[in-house]
């Protein structure tokens, strides 16, 4: 395993190397300030918030939580997970590679989605794990690149679109994130969905960018409306299995619950901390903005396990099965040799 992370290291530097640029390190730079930043203020909030909460109240509300609902969350946390599998599946046709089976895709998604945002290092980890599982069909570590390029744009297509819908009809939510005034966000969420319309049209016809000797083959239109809508449904999934954890007490509907989870996820992406901890947790808080925070922590605890806890430990253990046993069959067919 270190010689293959060894080797697509010095195949990432060779295809990164003839577009590095200064600027680009002072990017690189200002987006580790900008990520620390969040994740400090995010903790700092977090903390303010959390010394008014009664944990006694939390557990309480866990424990009348209703055995039904919780199944539920959990099937929803399971359709989301399932709906991931499509961003890879989806990769591997627009780079031409149809021979690779659903089952690969899914088992590449699946293991290098929660092991990477679970340790929080996305873009180092989620490469390592995806030129791991598919080196073994005999993928090369520029289609990896490139189909991590892609699963990344059909995330970023379906949040900024499922964040436009949630900002437009709930602008109020992410004024006590943002500070900027309801009208204002709802100008920002049109913005965002005229950009995805932007988008769309530009890439109706298939087409390459990057340079002559390192092409990265883009969807056409008909497939980015597919990364869309595939986007949003597991976006909508995982904000809906938080929707149904919150008890009715606090009278939240839909439209902010996705507008104030997707941000929290942007957030905690773009801070780059294990799970996005602590920046989630403070922008779903301070975005639902409810002077009762207990039922909503209680619901926190509860999306956090099954969305995040039990899927890392389910992926780290089928990736090491997967390991084992294609070591085991490189140990044998050497034997036989």
């Amino acid at each position: 395993m270190t010689r293959d992370i060894a080797r697509l290291r010095m195949n990432t530097l060779k295809v990164i190397a003839p577009t590095k640029s200064p600027g680009k390190g002072r990017l690189k730079g200002l987006g580790i300030v900008v990520s620390i930043a969040i994740a400090a203020i995010a903790i700092f909030a977090l903390t303010h918030t959390l010394k008014t909460i009664d944990t006694n109240e939390v557990f309480e509300v866990i424990r009348h939580t209703n055995i039904s609902l919780v199944a539920l969350a959990a099937a929803l946390v399971v359709t989301s997970y399932a709906s991931l599998t499509f961003y890879d599946l989806l990769a591997l046709r627009t780079i031409g590679r149809t021979e690779i089976s659903y089952r690969t895709a899914a088992l590449a998604s699946f293991t290098s989605y929660p092991i990477a945002h679970g340790i929080g290092a996305v873009s180092l980890i989620s490469p390592v794990i995806r030129y791991r599982v598919y080196s073994y069909h005999g993928l090369g570590a520029f289609e990896v690149a490139n189909i991590c390029f892609l699963t990344g744009l059909t995330f970023w297509l379906g949040n900024l679109t499922a964040l436009g819908i949630g900002l437009f009809f709930a602008p109020d939510a992410i004024s006590l994130v943002d500070f900027l005034p309801p009208k204002v966000n709802q100008w920002i969420a049109m913005a965002l969905l005229l950009g995805v319309v932007g988008f769309l049209s530009w890439c109706w016809f298939p087409r390459n960018i990057g340079t002559r000797r390192w092409p990265v083959r883009l969807p056409s239109g008909p497939l980015v409306l597919l990364q869309i809508v595939i986007g949003i449904f597991d976006l909508g999934a995982a904000a809906l299995a938080m929707y149904v954890l919150i008890p009715a007490g606090p009278n939240i509907g839909i439209f902010p619950i996705m507008a104030v989870f997707i941000a929290a996820t942007l957030l905690g992406f773009a801070s780059h901390t294990p799970a996005g901890i602590g920046v989630f947790d403070a922008t779903f808080l301070i975005g639902l903005g409810k002077d009762d925070k207990e039922p909503l922590v209680a619901a926190l605890l509860m999306f956090r396990l099954m969305y995040h806890f039990l899927p890392f430990i389910f992926a780290l253990c089928v990736f090491g099965v997967v390991e084992g046993w294609r070591s085991l069959r490189r140990k044998e067919s050497g034997q036989a040799k």
